[in-house]
């Protein structure tokens, strides 16, 4: 990664208003993975042009290039791309360019770039007076597209805010799984005053020291996967414990009643753990009237001063949010699971372009993805205005 990136993405990093407007000065940082000659379209111009592209809902190589060549000239020069010398006008590159870049492009440099952009984007809040916890949750998924006879699908690792803005993402290694990609995924992100939740998987000692160390917060999942630690946390008086939090929703042909116990306990064998939390959730079946009960425990490094019951459960439940508003948005909007990309880094790079799109349209207050999508399709200037290029 080159230091200038490095410098954009770490978390000490300074950004004016200016560099959280635009797109550009974040992507010309990612390094150019063509040779030096008979490079005729700048790189920059290329990745906001793809950005603008899946924007307005391209889903593929062939919708994106379709866009670039429709483009009308004054769009072009506002992308970056060059005016020829004798005839003044600016031409489009062809697909198999734009597929070029797109397949070599850095995946790292890219994705670090984009959530350098969004996290420059995200205004800071208005100091409370408890300064509030930003909650992120990080999560895998597994781009099945990208499977061939010879090889397995690509799994990514993302970090996104409870918001649904990504702030970075990290290819799993081949034959690895998440849990080496989860420090450097969030060595870009700025953790202070941050709470991580996660699934099980991600309950790690490592994990919990990292999160420490960084200043951050932790909500992990215990389970018998951990037999030592799920022995300390299940042995608690729970019976004895009062109710601290309590819900109940209908939704999705079903009652649901969920339940949270938070009890103080300081020999917990996990890296900052302050507290141990036991949820319950009565999830009965209105169409057959079937009645399950789900037992589940967490620790967290949280105090009781840090956070109130009700912020707990909030964030718990809020962990799946991930699913809801990124991994269904990309399979079922996107149809990522559809697309047939498979060479080079064109699946990490098209859900990099995807998870800007979503991540921009969510900070715009967006909640329909795919409205926002035919809106901003209707119109040139809409894309470019949204990634800070006009």
């Amino acid at each position: 990664m080159p230091a200038g990136l490095g410098q954009l993405a770490l978390p000490n990093a300074r950004t004016t208003e200016e560099d959280a407007a635009g797109l550009r000065r974040f992507l010309d940082l990612v390094p150019d993975p063509r040779g030096r000659k008979g490079r005729r379209y700048p790189a920059h111009a290329l990745l906001c042009a793809a950005a603008a592209a899946v924007l307005t809902g391209a889903r593929s190589l062939i919708a994106i290039s379709e866009w670039i060549t429709d483009a009308p000239q004054h769009v072009l020069g506002l992308l970056g791309f060059p005016a020829d010398p004798l005839t003044g006008l600016r031409t489009v590159p062809h697909a198999a360019t734009v597929r070029r870049l797109l397949q070599h492009v850095d995946g790292d440099a890219l994705d670090a770039a984009i959530g350098a952009y969004l996290q420059a984007r995200t205004p800071p809040p208005a100091p409370p007076e408890r300064p509030a916890l930003r909650a992120i949750a990080v999560d895998g998924k597994t781009v099945r597209g990208s499977r061939t006879q010879t090889t397995t699908a690509i799994q990514l690792l993302a970090a996104m805010d409870h918001h649904g803005i990504v702030l970075a993402q990290r290819q799993i290694a081949s034959k690895s799984n998440e849990i080496p990609a989860f420090q450097p995924l969030l060595d870009t992100i700025k953790l202070a005053s941050a709470v991580l939740t996660g699934d099980a998987l991600h309950t790690q000692h490592g994990h919990g020291a990292y999160l420490i160390e960084r200043g951050a917060h932790y909500l992990a999942i215990v389970k018998k996967n951990h037999p030592g630690l799920y022995a300390q946390v299940n042995k608690l008086p729970w019976a004895e414990i009062p109710l601290d939090h309590h819900t109940r929703d209908r939704a999705h042909h079903r009652d649901e009643i969920r339940r949270l116990k938070v009890a103080a306990f300081r020999h917990i064998d996990y890296p900052g753990a302050r507290q141990a939390i036991q949820v319950v959730r009565w999830r009965r079946d209105l169409a057959t009237g079937k009645l399950t009960i789900e037992r589940v425990y967490l620790i967290t490094s949280l105090d009781v001063f840090d956070a109130t019951p009700a912020e707990l459960a909030a964030w718990i439940r809020g962990h799946w949010g991930i699913e809801n508003l990124l991994h269904h948005v990309r399979d079922r909007t996107f149809r990522e699971d559809d697309s047939k990309v498979r060479t080079g880094s064109l699946p990490r790079t098209m859900a990099s372009l995807r998870n800007l799109a979503i991540s921009l349209f969510r900070q715009n207050g967006e909640t329909n993805i795919a409205a926002a999508l035919r809106h901003t399709s209707r119109d040139y200037r809409r894309p470019l205005s949204a990634l800070g290029l006009t």
